[in-house]
Formats: structure tokens, sequence, C-alpha cells
């Protein structure tokens, strides 16, 4: 009989919905990457290679001497800023590490065993990994197929149609990861009316601040947030605002559902520097408009050249494509890594044939489009 290992002997010790749990995986070990190639081309994460605005480092830098003090446990400042921002109450906003930290939290505060958590196929990895942490049963609803206008997005009315009674959250990415795909307000706003007061649909607006600039047919869940208080809206600063460094996301929600959150939050979860750069970047719309056109200018570019030669993409209003290139997939994958440029693969989304590549700057973009050539 084999011996059992540590992990097993522990795993057993552990919560049923863990036991079987896999750590979210964060794709290539960037650091010794980085150790290997002289110059590497990072498109695999969906950073904005725009940087952050220029206020957020001299917030930085003030807050650092600080930091023998612990942050401020309420946020205070930050939340009355977003408030003021998305018209709301300061007690309607929650700060997470990321909005990662949040959609995980959701799950553990409102669903458990004999419970259910819907979303979509293609949808992002951790609503299904806050579904198995909390012991709740994961229900993927069907996508689009290839062939729609939204290809392999959410089918919000597949998504309704899997709601029980058992259900107690519904999880939606608009637009969403990795797909890049968004769905319109008229079809949102059927889609809330239709899902039952005692369940929550939290949606994911990681990007929002790209659809707001790319398209009149995206809209923000926040208009609804006052006539459905099951409604949550998470956001973050990692992406459009460019602090992926710093982990900061908050949610939106009904005051009385951030009050039960609250329950759970790890005390001091932002940190000071984070904090003060995300309350900083705020005040530069002129910055975040700059970075967005910029966005949109490489997007087109990147896609148009990447159609040209062949390959499938997906619509997208995101920073970054997902891109099908069929059975060849994991060769061109290995080969663009061999030239120093990270994609990220989608086997573990379901999507064996398609890479998910970061619009980065115009002089990345080419060093990719070139070691795809060179293949």
């Amino acid at each position: 009989m084999a011996e059992e290992t540590d992990e097993a002997f522990f795993a057993a010790l552990a919560q049923p919905g863990i036991r079987g749990l896999r750590a979210y995986d964060p794709g290539h070990d960037l650091v010794a990457l980085r150790a290997r190639h002289e110059l590497l081309i990072e498109l695999g994460s969906n950073e904005n290679p725009q940087g952050a605005a220029p206020a957020a480092r001299i917030a930085m830098l003030d807050a650092m001497h600080q930091i023998h003090r612990y942050p401020d446990p309420l946020g205070g400042d930050l939340k009355r800023a977003l408030a003021a921002r998305h018209g709301v109450e300061p007690a309607q906003l929650m700060l997470g590490n990321g909005s990662h930290e949040l959609l995980m939290q959701f799950a553990q505060v409102f669903a458990g065993p004999g419970n259910e958590i819907v979303a979509s196929q293609y949808g992002f990895a951790v609503y299904a990994l806050a579904a198995q942490a909390s012991g709740a049963t994961f229900r993927p609803a069907p996508a689009f197929p290839r062939e729609h206008a939204m290809a392999r997005g959410h089918d919000l009315d597949a998504i309704a149609s899997m709601v029980t009674s058992r259900t107690r959250i519904v999880y939606l990415a608009n637009p969403n990861n990795p797909t890049g795909t968004w769905f319109g307000p008229g079809a949102f706003e059927a889609f809330v009316a239709r899902v039952p007061a005692n369940v929550l649909v939290v949606v994911d607006e990681a990007y929002a601040e790209y659809g707001e600039a790319d398209s009149d047919d995206y809209a923000s869940a926040l208009k609804w947030l006052a006539s459905h208080r099951n409604l949550v809206v998470t956001r973050t600063f990692s992406k459009a605002h460019a602090l992926a460094g710093l982990r900061v996301g908050y949610a939106i929600a009904n005051a009385g559902l951030v009050a039960v959150m609250e329950r759970v939050r790890e005390s001091f979860n932002v940190n000071s520097v984070g904090l003060a750069a995300a309350q900083a970047v705020l005040d530069d719309e002129e910055h975040l408009r700059w970075s967005l056109a910029r966005n949109t200018e490489q997007r087109a570019l990147l896609a148009d050249a990447l159609r040209e030669r062949g390959w499938f993409v997906h619509p997208s209003l995101t920073n970054f494509l997902l891109v099908e290139f069929g059975e060849r997939t994991p060769a061109i994958e290995a080969g663009l890594l061999a030239q120093g440029v990270v994609v990220r693969p989608m086997a573990g989304y379901g999507l064996p044939g398609c890479l998910r590549i970061t619009v980065g700057e115009a002089g990345e973009n080419r060093r990719l489009l070139a070691a795809l050539d060179a293949m």
C-alpha cells in the first residue's frame, strides 16, 4: 500500500468542500521567466501596460511614511470617494483585497451544502472555486455557441433557466473573462427581473471601464441597484486603473447585505498604500480616458492583425482577446514562450483550442505578431 502523503493526510481533515478543491491557477511562474529572459513580453494576466496615473505614485510614497501604523480598517476616505463617484451611500460599499476576495466571500456567507450556485460556462474560474469551497453545488449554464455574435459569451436566458429553489447566488461577468464578451442593458434588465429576490445576483465588473468607454450596448448593473436589493456589483482597481500589484477591489450592494458581509471581512484587508493609491487614481479621469483610448486603439489593430492571419478572434470589450488557434494551440503557446512572449492557455476553462492574449503596448503587440509569424 502506498504511503499516505502529508497533503493527503491534512486534506482528509479539511472540510468536505475543500478536499477536492484545486488552488486558483495564476498561470506561468513569471518571476522565474523574468530571470530567464532578458526581455519578457507579459501578455497573460490582463494587466494595463499604460500604468497607473502619476498621482498614484505620489500618494503611495506619502502613505509609506505611515506604514508603521495599521491602515484605516473602514477604508473611510476611499469609500466616500467611491460613493460620490457612483452615486451611492458609503454604507453600500465593501472593500476587498482585490475583487477576488469578495467573490469568494459571497459564497462563504450566502451558500453552503445543499445550495446551488449558477454561472455561465466559460465564466471566470473563481465562481466555481467559490462554490466548491463553500460546499455548494456549482451549476454552469451553457454559453452561446461559437457561431453566435457573442461567441461563447453569457446566455442570460440559459442562466435564468438554471435557477431553482436551491439557488443562492448567480455569478455574472460583464464584460466576461476569459471570452471578452458582454451583454447589453435590455438583456440584463429582463434577466434580473426573472431572478427571485432571495437569490443574489453578483455582477463581476472587473472590466467595466473598458465596456463603458467602447460601446453604447454596454451598461453597468449599477443602474438597477436601487430597484433590486439582491443585486451586487463588484469592481477592481487592478485593470483599467493599473493597480494590480496593490490588490484593491470593492463591492456595491444594499447596505443591509454589506453589513452582513462585514461580519466575515478580514480586519485591515486593504493596506494603507493601496487605499491611498486607489483614492488618488479616482481623481485623475484624464489619465484613465487616455489609457482606455490607447487600449481601444491597440485592441482593434491587434484583432485585425490576428484575423488577417486566419485565426478566430472573439468579440471583446476588455483589455484582452480570446483567440482560437485550434489543434496547434499547445505548440503555438510553447513557441511563444520560447521566444519570451507569455500568453494564457485556456484549457482550464474548457477551451483547449484558445489562448487569451492581453492587449499590450504597440511594441509588445508587434513582438507578439513577429513571434507568431516566426513559427
